[in-house]
């Protein structure tokens, strides 16, 4: 007589299925290396059976959680849905599962939010727009395998992938002197990732016209806010710009609205440039020129690097550096004569 409350193991699984016990874990955890015919097998077999794997388990047995934990800097920036798309698309595809959480830009709030991974155990950790510094990443380093995206850490312990900010930034600048424009300023994204390479490539771009006298920076943030009193700093004295670069695409739309509350049109009096090409940028009403940033291929890339580091087949530290190019669209024109 079958003892019917007796929950079904994997053993079960395993001599309904035909198969020996290590593939029915293979497919539990969705690995691709697992044939259709012999996945399909196992599935009918643990449907029949009402078997669920039990997570705890299989964790104390293997000694990972197949659960990879990522830190997003703002859950309110389009362009962190993106990369967290593509870090989702390839953990699922290799048996991962993730868990997201947000230090709300700041740094203690980050480090609460990987300390929590830490203690849940999970197998690796992405940072996606990192706001803390390089020791405490570093010190992260050694007790968990680590990830960046978008931010291109000194130390020597983790990857990252990040897009090439200082040709992305050029291209806004040749763009906008391509049309005309001399007196071009940028708007930081203040302590941001990718922040800094911004700068010193509208830096570098500006000198290379000719126009190292003409540039002008502005402290600002990677938000709308940050934009509006960039804006408001621009206009308020000194020599007023016919095109202002954004730090990124939610500043840009600050900029939009200071320079609407002025009366300034845009793009007939002032040519508006933001960064990372989100959807916001597409918007018809919005219809933003932006450096595009590969964003669901950052995501992707990040995933891949830490199923490399968790398999242990790599020590050595890994920086992947991604194309940006160039979405014109109706924000940027010629400079007014």
């Amino acid at each position: 007589m079958t003892d019917t409350t007796r929950k079904p193991t994997i053993n079960d699984v395993a001599e309904r299925a035909g198969v020996s016990k290590s593939l029915v874990s293979l497919v539990m955890r969705n690995a691709k290396s697992v044939s259709d015919h012999r996945r399909a097998a196992v599935l009918a077999a643990a449907e029949e059976l009402g078997y669920r794997p039990n997570a705890i388990a299989r964790s104390l047995v293997s000694q990972k959680t197949h659960v990879v934990g990522v830190t997003v800097s703002d859950f309110r920036n389009p362009f962190f849905t993106d990369v967290v798309e593509g870090i989702a698309t390839v953990a699922k595809a290799n048996g991962y599962q993730t868990l997201i959480n947000t230090g709300d830009r700041t740094p203690h709030g980050e480090t609460e939010a990987i300390d929590t991974f830490i203690q849940l155990r999970t197998d690796g950790i992405i940072l996606v727009g990192t706001v803390v510094d390089d020791e405490t990443i570093d010190r992260i380093g050694t007790v968990s395998p680590l990830v960046s995206a978008s931010y291109a850490s000194g130390s020597l312990k983790i990857d990252s992938v990040v897009t090439d900010d200082v040709k992305g930034a050029r291209l806004a600048v040749e763009h906008l002197v391509g049309l005309g424009h001399r007196d071009i300023a940028h708007i930081t994204g203040g302590k941001g990732a990718g922040a800094n390479r911004r700068v010193r490539g509208f830096r570098a771009a500006m000198k290379a016209e000719g126009l190292s006298e003409r540039a002008r920076v502005v402290e600002g943030e990677f938000t709308e806010s940050g934009g509006i009193s960039g804006v408001a700093e621009l206009f308020g004295s000194g020599t007023k710009p016919t095109a202002v670069f954004a730090a990124n695409d939610q500043a840009a739309i600050g900029v939009l609205r200071g320079l609407t509350a002025r009366g300034i049109v845009v793009p007939n009096d002032v040519s508006v440039i933001g960064y990372d090409d989100t959807n916001l940028a597409a918007f018809e009403h919005i219809n933003l020129t932006s450096v595009h940033q590969q964003r669901v291929l950052m995501g992707m890339t990040a995933m891949e690097l830490m199923l490399e580091r968790v398999a242990g087949s790599r020590q050595s530290a890994r920086c992947v550096t991604l194309e940006p190019r160039l979405t014109v669209r109706g924000s940027s024109g010629r400079a007014p004569s």
